[in-house]
This record gives C-alpha cells, structure tokens and sequence, in this order.
C-alpha cells in the first residue's frame, strides 16, 4: 500500500509507543521511514529503531528549537529526496500543568508550544520535501470534554485540533492533507506520565462497545497509517476516532 514513499516518524521513544507500530505498519506496507530524536533520547530511539523490520534513520529534532526546524529539510535530504508524510506524535507538559486551578502560565505556555503549535512548525518544516504533496497525521485525546486529571493539556489538544483545522485550509493548495487520530487511552510512556492516568484505564474498557485495550497500541497505529496512505484522497481537517466508540456513547 505504501510502496515508494517516505515518511517522518516523530515520538518513537519505546515499543510501546504508537509512533513505534506506525513505523512498523508503515515499513511493512513498503514505506521507507525516518524517525526523529533529540537530546538524551537519541540514544534510546536509536536502539528502538534496531527493532524496526528495516532499521530506520534518526535525525535531530526539537520541535521548540528554531535551529532544529530550520535545518530539517536538510536533515531529511540526508535519507530521502521527497517526503510523502509526517506523523506527529509529540506531546508534553509540566507536572505544574496537570492541576488546573494552580498552573502557571509558564507551564502551560510549555504545554501549548510543545503540544499545539509544535504541530504547525513541523509542518512548514517538512514542507520543502513534500514536493508532490502529501499527508501530516497528528495523535490527539478527544479535546471536546474536560476530562479528569487531563487539565491544561486538555487545554492544549483543543488549541492542537484547531491548529490541525487551520493547516488543513493553508496546506491543502499545496496538496497537503492534515487529519489527526483522537485514540483512547494507551499505557505509553507519555500516558504514564499523566497524574492519575489509571482513571482512564479503569472504565475505557467498560464504556467501548467493541471493547478498548490499552495495552495495545496497534488499532490506532493502523488508523494512522491510512491516513498516511492515498486512501483518504479528499479527507482532510478531520478528526477519526479510534477509540473503540467511547466518544459516541452518553454517560
């Protein structure tokens, strides 16, 4: 299905990591992948990538550093002449951030750079080698609730999925689509992270009408790689659920 192209694969820390099973998918179905890292975490993805059918390349990339984005295109001509797409699977706040009344701004102004606006400078980034268009992916959690524990993060997915709207009108011309993934809940190690994420754990399951796993990473990876694909040609702006039905079911 993806025989030919190429794409960057942002956030692949552990195996466990959906960024990880969208690399996997990807290769699979014929893909050449490019993963990024930075800082101290350039070794472990580096030994994650091992672990790929095809070991992958690592370059450096902090989404907050100007130097990092300006020099990406670059990066990326090391390994590849064109990309097809770009997953976005970054995220981050401040423990300060995840209670709500009490944040300060600094906190959440981390939160909403690293996890919102990140999205947009990734994109203008990677768009010198997306010369024949192509498709970014984003990983949300359902920002149209104010969910336990969550707090300013939540914050930060709403001002996430706007962004992925705003791209989708300017990058669309340019034969760019933008479409995020909203997944249930998954035990990685930015779910971990989370204070209290085990809310979450407890009742996803029991209010999924198909069931929802969240030891298992592969659901949402799979919807991310289709969206990846040329499988949703005229899809752009939007939101799919992979969530195991959660958002449609009332209390």
């Amino acid at each position: 299905m993806l025989t030919g192209k190429t794409f960057l694969i942002t956030g692949v820390l552990m195996e466990s990591s959906i960024a990880f099973h969208v690399a996997k998918i990807a290769q699979e179905q014929g893909a050449q992948v490019i993963l990024t890292s930075f800082g101290r975490t350039m070794k472990i993805t580096r030994t994650i990538a091992k672990r790929l059918p095809q070991e992958a390349p690592v370059i450096e990339l902090d989404v907050t550093s100007e130097e990092d984005l300006a020099a990406l295109a670059d990066r990326i001509g090391e390994h590849a002449e064109r990309l097809d797409g770009v997953l976005h699977s970054i995220g981050f706040a401040p423990e300060g951030a995840f209670t709500f009344l009490d944040a300060t701004w600094e906190d959440v102004g981390t939160a909403v750079h690293v996890s919102a606006y990140s999205l947009k400078a990734l994109a203008v980034a990677a768009l010198p080698r997306m010369t024949q268009g192509g498709s970014i992916v984003g990983l949300t959690f359902d920002a149209s609730y104010a969910w336990p524990v969550y707090d300013w993060m939540g914050v930060a997915k709403a001002a996430f999925e706007s962004t992925n709207r705003y791209l989708a009108r300017d990058l669309g011309p340019k034969g760019v689509r933008c479409n995020l993934v909203a997944a249930g809940p998954i035990r990685t190690t930015a779910a971990k992270s989370i204070p209290g994420f085990e809310q979450f754990e407890e009742t996803w399951d029991d209010r999924a009408p198909v069931g929802w796993d969240v030891g298992d990473p592969v659901p949402t990876a799979k919807a991310c790689t289709m969206l990846l694909s040329d499988w949703f040609p005229a899809t752009t702006g939007e939101i799919l659920h992979v969530d195991g039905g959660v958002h449609a079911m009332g209390v």
